[in-house]
């Protein structure tokens, strides 16, 4: 028998009355009534109340227990008068006859565990106490649909015949598009190992070892800016490729696995395979970004032709995009203006302007006196506009356009209450561009660099670089991005022109990717994979809206280990073991 309990404190029902048992948890609530005590004892599987009579043998003992103290309770089952139908022991209680702190919890706690006002505690407070804050039922129950999910990717992934392989934690600096975190070598003076940002070059050679099919779920490092959607430092994925693959044999695997988790994890409505495709031109266009909630009725359309010589100087020499809105109701002139101190304060927008149609066909409002009759039918012709409708437009330089545009359209769709509810809408992007310009002017690459050109070493050799697309592809949940994926570029030769047009040399390649370089000289299969994003996965089927409510021990929005107390100074002797003096100027 277990030293400290017999049954759980969510086990017990009416069929136990008269048994003895022994218990174990934690105090969620005390209720000392005078004669009698009772406890609401907790534990991850439910809350048995417990009873115990107030006399002078158990006095100075029901006094020292605190709220969150850890106990083991001896007692007997017995049927409850006053049945809690809100639990599934509430037709019994533990009479105690004994009482046995295991863990006294302190006087003051530093927030309330279980209380409904708990999301109003600082966030940074509950961080610092993550071991108290995991107590909380719907965090903690997160927790536990984490590991369920992970389970259920892994069956999955083993039903369908991948094989589950680790690769290093230390690894070298690969251009995956964001900050590497770089370990200094105690034994190679001067060389630093970089955790890993993806397994891909450890996958790739995985293929050319001859494994069929490989997946692990994977820890990926990358020091990239947090965000509510993106852990900082650390996030999982289920990293997954194929040997003798294309791209179509990635999305059936998508198809196949993604669907199957959520469905089991929620009462949504899930979208199954094949999922809706959308070129990256194509989603850019119609809705502004790249990872399109496609619960979002709304469309961008381009009326830049409509406007061409105007001399309306808002619109003059612009990109003019539009979005047209369906107006259930008449919306009031606020909306309209509290639209327009969006897109200027929070998008940086020149301005958002704006029309109504009235029942009568005729542009109301707004700019309406700039635009002429003929302007008025093409635009209408174009975004299928109507009475009742409302027309926001957005001038600016192209990409600037596009971009506004795109968060106009999702802040449109939230205002007006306009995203279906209660579903998951994939879709898959395809077609990226191979390379993109950089910041600097530069020709670098768009998405993986380790991806296939569409066309090939033709392609390479006779196309303008930012119109190579690549077989790249992202599959996207209620805009959200959840998964990237590509099809491999495996010739050598191929991967040496592909990494000269983004600024590298061939030795630069075979210094910085000796590995995979070398190792497609000797028979390298057609390969291709993904990696959906197991972080994201689970905020989405718990509901959630930030990441931190779905991992156990996150960092702030700082990338701070406030439980930890992470990152943090070390030592001189530390630092003189792996070579390193710091240089800490202001």
């Amino acid at each position: 028998m277990n030293e400290y309990r017999t049954k759980t404190c969510g086990e017990l029902n009416i069929n136990n009355v008269s048994e003895e048992v022994k218990l174990a948890g934690w105090i969620g609530k005390i209720r000392n009534l005078g004669g009698m005590c009772f406890i609401d004892l907790r534990d991850e599987f439910g809350i048995t109340q417990i009873v115990m009579e107030n006399n002078e043998t158990t006095e100075e003992m029901i006094k020292s227990l605190t709220t969150e103290s850890c106990i083991c309770v001896d007692g007997k089952v017995v049927e409850r008068t006053n049945k809690n139908n809100k639990i599934s022991t509430g037709e019994i209680e533990v009479v105690a006859s004994n009482i046995t702190v295991l863990g006294k919890c302190k006087n003051v706690l530093p927030f309330e565990i279980n209380s409904n006002e708990q999301n109003n505690v600082r966030e940074d407070l509950r961080l610092e106490y993550r071991f108290l804050d995991l107590r909380n039922e719907h965090l903690h129950n997160n927790i536990l649909l984490r590991s369920n999910i992970i389970k259920t990717l892994r069956n999955k992934m083993d039903e369908l015949g991948f094989t589950e392989i680790q690769t290093p934690i230390l690894a070298n600096s690969s251009p995956e598009g964001a900050r590497d975190f770089l370990v200094p070598s105690r034994l190679h003076p001067g060389e630093f190992y970089a955790l890993p940002q993806a397994p891909q070059q450890f996958k790739q050679l995985l293929m050319v070892g001859g494994f069929n099919k490989y997946y692990q779920i994977a820890p990926c490092f990358r020091d990239e800016d947090p965000r509510a959607d993106r852990a900082p430092g650390e996030f999982y994925q289920l990293d997954f490729e194929m040997s003798f693959a294309n791209q179509e044999d990635v999305f059936k695997v998508l198809e196949e696995v993604v669907p199957d988790v959520f469905k089991k994890f929620t009462n949504w409505k899930v979208d199954e395979g094949p999922f809706v495709r959308i070129p990256y031109k194509e989603a850019m266009e119609k809705y502004g970004i790249d990872k399109p909630d496609l619960r979002n009725p709304l469309i961008i359309n381009d009326v830049t032709k409509v406007f061409e010589g105007t001399e309306f100087n808002a619109f003059k020499d612009k990109t003019i995009k539009v979005i047209k809105v369906e107006m259930k109701e008449e919306l009031p002139r606020k909306f309209f203006d509290n639209m327009g101190e969006f897109a200027k304060n929070e998008l940086r927008a020149k301005g958002l302007a704006w029309v109504k149609i009235d029942g009568e066909n005729n542009l109301v409002g707004g700019i309406s006196k700039f635009i002429t009759d003929k302007q008025k039918e093409e635009i209408m012709s174009i975004t299928g506009a109507k009475e009742n409708s409302a027309l926001f437009f957005i001038a600016d330089e192209f990409s600037t356009a596009q971009k506004i545009a795109g968060e106009v359209r999702i802040e449109l769709g939230k205002r007006l209450d306009l995203l279906e509810k209660d579903v998951y809408r994939f879709c898959l992007i395809v077609d990226f561009p191979m390379y993109e310009l950089s910041d600097e002017g530069t020709i670098d690459f768009n998405h993986n660099p380790f991806s296939m050109p569409q066309g090939g070493m033709k392609a390479l050799e006779t196309m303008n670089p930012l119109e190579i697309l690549a077989y790249q592809y992202d599959l996207v949940c209620n805009g959200y991005e959840m998964a990237s994926g590509a099809v491999r570029n495996h010739d050598p030769e191929l991967m040496v022109k592909a990494f000269e047009i983004a600024g590298y040399t061939r030795s630069d390649v075979e210094e910085r990717f000796g590995a995979l370089f070398n190792a497609f000289q000797y028979g390298t299969p057609p390969h291709a994979g993904a990696a959906p994003g197991l972080d994201r996965m689970v905020m989405l089927i718990a509901n959630e809206d930030n990441l931190r409510q779905v991992i156990a021990f996150p960092k702030n929005k700082k990338a701070r280990d406030l439980l930890m107390r992470a990152p943090s100074k070390v030592t001189e002797e530390q630092l003189k073991d792996v070579h390193i003096k710091l240089d800490n100027k202001e």
